[in-house]
């Protein structure tokens, strides 16, 4: 059975209320462990993440975060005061990602009674903000069984993202002759500096291939530039990193070649372990998404989340918008969160009556109750 409305606000505004800013999960994690075991689930504790299993066979995976950035400047209150005005909900974390984790709370156990033809999994992670460590323990939890479908609880306006871009760390380096700058003409001294300019000018012309259908082109940004060491030294090292934003369009490695073919400089790769992901629209978790809400939009996501851990057959979408995320006064709607509560639990009942139509009769007698 559904959770009244007011009961899943009051959810809502409760762990809100929990200060969890990613590495001090653990006060949220035992409040919502406690919560789900007065309705009857068996939650177990991964780290500070929450795993939470009903039925057998294949997973569809409920997955979201508890975890929040820290507060920035300008909060105009306290970012751990709940307030509700007009029916904005305003606290650190209640659009990214607490009305997500009160909504799938909230449908979770709305099928507790109820014969699924799957397991559904419920994940609650820490440490999504970070280095996504909560969901990747959980998938070593779940490592015995097969993740059919996910969904990723992100604010996304309900919109669902079929596609998701990865994430490469690159760094391009040159050497050149350290000397005193009054001398480097005369000595012919090769500056680093000099060198990583012209590298980050060709960069310019690489072409990474047509642009994905719903991810766009692949693209490429240096955030952050380095060279010398004293203002009269001739710079030995000139360092660049790239933030290159991926898509299934390239491998990784293809990618990292054709850069290496337009500079001098050295490429490194510092981290490459956020894979692009891409869900056919043909899938039963997408189509399931559609039948839960006709005429909504598939888009292609250019921000991370741990969908990057999940692959073919995630989803992303959940109640808020992407926009409020990190932000002073962040809020999210209260009919916001409702619709969201709403939404997942249409979606677990077309995807259960996709794989097995029978379903269907179950799942319309829980939600009429």
């Amino acid at each position: 059975m559904i959770l009244p409305e007011r009961e899943i606000l009051a959810l809502h505004r409760a762990i809100v209320g929990i200060p969890s800013v990613s590495g001090n999960e653990a006060e949220l994690a035992g409040f919502l462990e406690e919560r789900l075991r007065q309705r009857g689930a068996t939650p177990i504790r991964v780290g500070e993440s929450l795993l939470a299993l009903h039925g057998e066979g294949p997973v569809l995976l409920l997955d979201t975060h508890i975890d929040t950035v820290p507060s920035v400047p300008g909060w105009t209150r306290d970012p751990w005061q709940v307030e509700s005005v007009d029916g904005r909900v305003i606290g650190l974390g209640s659009n990214d990602a607490k009305a997500s984790v009160a909504a799938m709370v909230a449908a979770f156990l709305a099928f507790q009674e109820v014969d699924l033809p799957f397991t559904l999994a419920l994940a609650l992670v820490e440490g999504e903000e970070t280095k996504g460590t909560g969901t990747q323990a959980i998938l070593r939890e779940l490592s015995h069984l097969t993740i059919e479908a996910a969904v990723v609880g992100e604010p996304t306006g309900l919109d669902v993202a079929v596609a998701q871009k990865g994430l490469m760390v690159l760094e391009l380096a040159t050497r050149g002759d350290a000397c005193h700058a009054a001398h480097a003409a005369a000595l012919g001294a090769t500056n680093a500096a000099r060198l990583l300019a012209r590298d980050l000018v060709a960069l310019e012309e690489i072409d990474f291939g047509p642009d994905h259908p719903y991810l766009g082109p692949i693209t490429m940004v240096p955030t952050q530039v380095q060279a010398g060491t004293a203002r009269n030294i001739v710079p030995a090292e000139a360092t660049a990193i790239l933030d290159v934003r991926s898509t299934p369009a390239l491998p990784r490695s293809e990618i990292v070649r054709r850069i290496r073919e337009r500079v001098q400089g050295e490429v490194r790769v510092l981290s490459d372990r956020l894979l692009p992901a891409e869900t056919p629209a043909s899938a039963a978790v997408v189509e399931a998404a559609r039948r839960s809400l006709p005429g909504v939009r598939l888009y292609g996501s250019s921000t991370m989340s741990d969908m990057a851990f999940l692959g073919a057959g995630a989803i992303k979408c959940g109640p808020g918008r992407s926009e409020r995320s990190h932000t002073p006064d962040e809020y999210v709607l209260e009919e916001e969160v409702l619709d969201g509560a709403r939404f997942y639990t249409r979606l677990i009942g077309a995807y259960a009556e996709l794989r097995d139509p029978a379903a269907n009769a179950a799942f319309l007698a829980t939600v009429a109750r």
